[in-house]
C-alpha cells in the first residue's frame, strides 16, 4: 500500500513538474515572438490579430499545427515551423488561462441585427444560427473557437474568407454558412460577437 501511493506520488511530482517546464517554455515563446502580435497575454496589439486570451487550449494547438503542416496559411506559417507539438500544446493551455475582455458595442441597434443572426440564423437565405456550434454565449468547444469578445475586424475578416473559401483549414461547414451571408451580415455578426463577454 505505501509502495502504490509512493509510486502516485512520485508520478504526480513528475507531472507536475513537466507541465512547469512546458509552462516555463510557453512564456519563453510568447517572450520571443507571439507578444508581438498577440501581446502577452492574449489581446492583439492590433484588431487584424486574434484574441487569444480564453481560446480553448486544443483548438489553439490544433491552429498552431495546421499552420505548421501548411493546412492553415497565413503570416504564422513561419512562427509555427519550429515548435514541437509539446510546445504548441503548452501555448494552447497559457493562452486558455489568460482572462477574456470584450469590446465596448457603440452602435447597439446594429448589434441587435448581428444578435438576432447569431441566436436564430436567417431562414430565408439558409443561414445556420452561430449558436447552434459556438454556443449561446460565444464559447464553443475544445474543437471550435471561442468567439465572443474578438475583435470586429478580424471576425469579419475570417467570415469573408469563409465566405470567398480563401481560409485554408476548417473551410467545410463554414463556407456552407458564410457564403450564404451578406457584407452587411458579415458585420453585424462581427459588431455582436465582438461586444459579447
Amino acid at each position: 500500500m505505501l509502495k502504490r501511493a509512493f509510486l502516485i506520488s512520485t508520478l504526480f511530482i513528475s507531472t507536475q513538474s513537466a507541465l512547469a517546464d512546458n509552462l516555463d517554455r510557453a512564456i519563453e515563446i510568447v517572450e520571443e515572438k507571439c507578444h508581438l502580435c498577440h501581446g502577452t497575454d492574449g489581446e492583439s496589439s492590433s484588431a487584424i490579430y486574434p484574441r487569444l486570451a480564453a481560446q480553448h487550449e486544443e483548438y489553439i494547438a490544433k491552429q498552431l499545427a495546421d499552420f505548421q503542416a501548411g493546412r492553415r496559411t497565413g503570416t504564422m506559417n513561419e512562427m509555427a515551423q519550429d515548435l514541437t507539438p509539446d510546445e504548441m500544446v503548452a501555448l494552447g493551455k497559457y493562452f486558455a488561462a489568460k482572462p477574456p475582455l470584450s469590446h465596448r458595442v457603440r452602435d447597439e441597434e446594429f448589434a441587435a441585427v448581428g444578435q438576432y443572426l447569431y441566436m436564430n440564423g436567417n431562414k430565408y437565405s439558409g443561414v445556420t444560427a452561430c449558436k447552434t456550434c459556438h454556443g449561446d454565449e460565444g464559447k464553443g468547444t475544445q474543437k471550435l473557437p471561442r468567439l465572443a469578445g474578438q475583435h470586429k475586424r478580424y471576425l469579419a475578416d475570417q467570415l469573408t474568407e469563409f465566405h470567398n473559401r480563401n481560409r485554408t483549414n476548417d473551410n467545410a461547414v463554414m463556407h456552407s454558412i458564410a457564403s450564404k451571408l451578406t457584407e452587411m451580415e458579415i458585420q453585424a455578426l462581427a459588431t455582436y460577437i465582438s461586444g459579447m463577454k
